[in-house]
């Protein structure tokens, strides 16, 4: 052990670790994928790098380019005759994805398709008519078609205009959105023809408006001008009258308003009708809102656009309009029948910070700003038609993220009518939002915290919705049969940290479970609704696919083998996932724990308490971790005799809405109550030294390093930031309004949730590592903080900056570069 530790060191020297920056005397959600390479080093440097062959586990293996892991499937898919498992996979050394195929009944990760072959396989995202005797999809920008039972492909356009939305229309000709406007194939003949267009602008008029005298008497003395505008009068008339009365031309577009920009667009499975949401088209950043890139090919600065800071926030609504196509008429659907739409749900919030200012809030009911729910999670629209074309559903959500509806749209009258409201004192989550019909009867399904995790709803609209799933777990990712009888789901039923693949029946409401894998499991159902394709995982061995048949007490077959050799010789440590006690809820806090095999015996143990990325996000679970980094550096850690606890801390994800939103108005406060609990739990049960433990994180991990050390300074001996957010009003609207409101409304909650008002607190040694080129959380929140560091004249900090690096670290030699002094600064303050 002793002769590992001193190879490290050696290196850390010879790296001139800790030598930047030194001062003395890494969802519209936080990138939870900071790990990924998405830019690759040369072939070499992820080819050369060999474990050593005494099984020791170093920083330059752990921090080398991930291509020598083995480059494990992506995005897996089915064939469309169900018998062909597709999946993408990085090229070794490269940064270009390769489509792979492998027969479904056969183990084995099959071939890389030829880039001839990709517009008949790159297919993953189609469209089936009711009968499933056709398919649709399209390829960069174009549209085909496949006939089942011939076999026989047809490519229906050939453009380099942007396609969307392709659909079967019950009469069976082929729609699809491009730009402003739904256009229709008719199969047999090719024949493209325009349904509907929309602009923003006025109507256009054969002559301008005569506003003035000149104007006025212009037209009455001089008979050229006033010939002039009788003969444009003319033309306009007659144009009008031949658009009206002559069947081959093209629809008259719908005028909207000006200074307006489409949303979303839906068209009825019929053609008739299409729910249209827009906003008004203001600029989503200033001309301040800039990133320098020092590092450029021609060595001159560039100022990059970044996104706008939530300290500038200015509140959206979106108008919902229902077109008819045969009547060419527009409605406008009001919210008003939405209940609440005029609530003035923030009151106490807004009471209580003009108190602080001295001030009177008096409640103010008026309009919300509503519009279209966004799910980041999701790839389906919030406007959802039934496929007879009769009912329509939107989902909408309150800018200021305390509801969503569930709405139809009555189509004879004209109005919303709401079906469900999910109200939240915190916010609505951004996750767990899938909804849509029934295909044979129009029945709505959705998903809704409302009983305090997120479970599957059935409901006939005008009636109370039926539970159809229930207890402390969570539901997600759900997939209905064509013929109703089932909605495949995945959830963690079992255990917090396990998530299998269920099902349950429509009619008689059995949930089965159809995996029994344990770890991570994510499911594909294969277009004939037989089989599934998995992506498994566990907690010491990164995903692989599996194929099984779609029913119960199926015996899963292992499909790909794409871990290297390599990865799989070294001696990973499993941690074990334990409840910790909480002081602060009746829930415990589950954390993974990475024990030494003889952790109990000797002296006291040091530790380190990692903090996950992103906030919401689970990572005490038991498949493979985006963190795998951060894995494989803890177990080297673990080599070494070091005792790691990595924390699903409150606001993780997972473990349903009061552990969601446990941080709302006081982020950091919780999680540092979650964190003490953790250093209790180590002393107590594995051999630690109070006083012997750090911490370290990036991102929302890096932010809760500051307020540990910032407001508990005898918690932790040293801590490690990484790309760390330093003060909550220069991130992004769509995170932070969720669960601090916004600084306008609320500065409160943001001068009690950012580190940067509590610098005052630092006592221990603190690194903070920063990228230079960060557009998620901007280099400013380091500058700041340091500046206030200085200010305060706090001598026990140091900052490292990465000139070339974003959010998520790309270059091997960078991540390098952090671990070896996030590694340097434990060993020199633990003992």
């Amino acid at each position: 052990m002793m002769q590992n530790k001193s190879k490290i060191l050696t290196a850390l020297v010879l790296s001139g670790a800790l030598a930047a920056c030194s001062t003395t005397s890494q969802t519209p959600e936080m990138d939870a994928s900071t790990n990924a390479a998405t830019t690759a080093a040369p072939a070499v440097q992820a080819e050369s790098m060999s474990p050593a062959t005494d099984g020791t586990i170093t920083l330059e293996q752990v921090m080398a380019h991930p291509d020598w892991l083995g480059r494990q499937p992506q995005k897996p898919f089915w064939s469309l005759d169900s018998e062909q498992v597709r999946y993408w996979r990085k090229r070794d050394g490269q940064p270009i994805e390769d489509l792979w195929q492998s027969d479904a009944a056969n183990a084995g990760n099959g071939d890389k398709l030829s880039l001839s072959e990709y517009h008949l396989a790159d297919n993953a995202d189609r469209v089936f008519n009711s009968e499933r005797s056709q398919v649709l999809w399209v390829f960069e920008n174009n549209l085909f078609i496949k006939n089942l039972d011939s076999g026989e492909v047809r490519q229906l356009t050939r453009t380099d205009k942007p396609i969307q939305s392709p659909q079967f229309l019950l009469d069976g000709r082929i729609a699809y959105q491009s730009g402003n406007g739904f256009y229709a194939i008719h199969p047999q003949s090719g024949f493209t023809e325009l349904l509907v267009s929309w602009q923003f602008s006025e109507p256009p008029k054969a002559n301008k408006e005569l506003n003035d005298y000149l104007a006025r008497e212009q037209v009455k003395l001089i008979d050229y001008v006033a010939k002039e505008r009788a003969d444009r009068h003319a033309k306009f008339e007659h144009k009008q009258a031949l658009q009206q009365q002559n069947p081959a031309t093209g629809p008259q577009p719908f005028y909207l308003k000006e200074g307006f920009k489409t949303v979303d667009a839906s068209l009825s499975p019929d053609g008739k009708r299409v729910i249209l949401a827009i906003q008004e088209d203001k600029p989503s950043r200033s001309d301040g809102d800039i990133m320098p890139n020092y590092i450029n090919e021609d060595g001159r600065i560039y100022a990059e656009s970044a996104r706008r800071m939530v300290a500038d926030a200015e509140s959206v609504n979106q108008e919902l309009l229902l077109l008819e196509l045969e009547a060419h008429q527009q409605h406008a659907l009001s919210y008003q029948t939405l209940p609440g739409y005029n609530e003035d749900v923030l009151a106490e919030v807004k009471k209580e910070n003009a108190e602080a200012k001295g001030e009177t809030y008096e409640p103010n009911r008026l309009p919300r700003d509503i519009g279209l729910m966004t799910d980041w999670y999701w790839h389906q629209s919030a406007i959802e038609w039934h496929n007879s074309g009769e009912q329509v559903a939107v989902m909408l959500q309150a800018w200021d993220n305390k509801d969503r509806w569930i709405a139809t749209v009555d189509l004879k009258d004209r109005v919303l009518v709401s079906q469900h409201r999910l109200h939240d004192d915190a916010w609505i989550n951004y996750k767990f939002n899938s909804f849509g019909w029934l295909n044979n009867s129009q029945r709505l399904y959705f998903l809704s915290e409302q009983s305090g995790y997120a479970h599957l709803y059935l409901q006939t609209p005008g009636t109370k919705e039926q539970a159809l799933t229930y207890g402390d777990y969570v539901v997600d990712d759900l997939t209905l049969t064509h013929d109703d009888q089932y909605i495949y789901f995945r959830a963690n039923k079992k255990h917090p940290g396990i998530y299998e693949i269920y099902r349950v029946n429509l009619e008689n409401g059995a949930i089965e479970p159809i995996t029994d894998m344990g770890g991570m499991n994510e499911y594909v159902l294969s277009p004939d609704e037989q089989r599934l394709i998995i992506t498994h995982s566990k907690i010491t061995m990164p995903p692989e696919l599996y194929v099984q048949r779609a029913d119960v007490a199926q015996r899963p077959m292992k499909l790909t083998s794409t871990v290297s050799e390599a990865f799989q010789s070294l001696p990973w440590t499993a941690p074990k996932i334990m409840p910790v006690p909480s002081s602060h809820t009746d829930k415990p806090i589950y954390s993974k724990v990475y024990l030494p095999e003889d952790y109990q015996a000797g002296e006291k143990r040091k530790a380190v308490i990692f903090n996950h990325g992103a906030g919401y996000l689970q990572n005490s679970h038991m498949g493979w971790s985006g963190y795998f980094r951060e894995f494989m550096f803890h177990s080297m850690l673990v080599q070494q005799g070091y005792v790691v606890m990595d924390m699903d801390y409150r606001a993780s994800q997972g473990y349903g809405r009061d552990w969601r939103t446990a941080i709302y108005r006081q982020m950091g406060t919780p999680e540092t109550q979650d964190l003490s609990d953790g250093v209790n739990w180590l002393v107590n049960n594995a051999n630690v030294g109070r006083d012997n433990v750090c911490t370290y994180g990036g991102s929302y991990g890096g932010f809760m390093t500051f307020m540990a050390l910032f407001t508990e300074p005898d918690l932790f001996q040293c801590g490690a930031a990484l790309r760390p957010v330093t003060d909550w009003a220069y991130y992004n609207t769509p995170y932070t309004s969720n669960i601090l409101n916004t600084p306008q409304v609320d500065p409160i909650a943001y001068k009690r949730s950012s580190p940067i008002y509590h610098a005052e607190g630092l006592e221990k040694p603190l690194l903070i590592n920063a990228p230079m080129i960060d557009d998620n959380v901007f280099f400013v929140d380091v500058v700041r903080l340091v500046q206030r560091l200085i200010e305060l004249e706090k001598q026990d900090f140091e900052t490292a900056i990465y000139p070339v690096e974003p959010h998520g670290f790309r270059q091997p030699s960078s991540w390098l570069d952090e671990y070896r002094r996030i590694y340097k600064l434990f060993e020199e303050n633990l003992e």
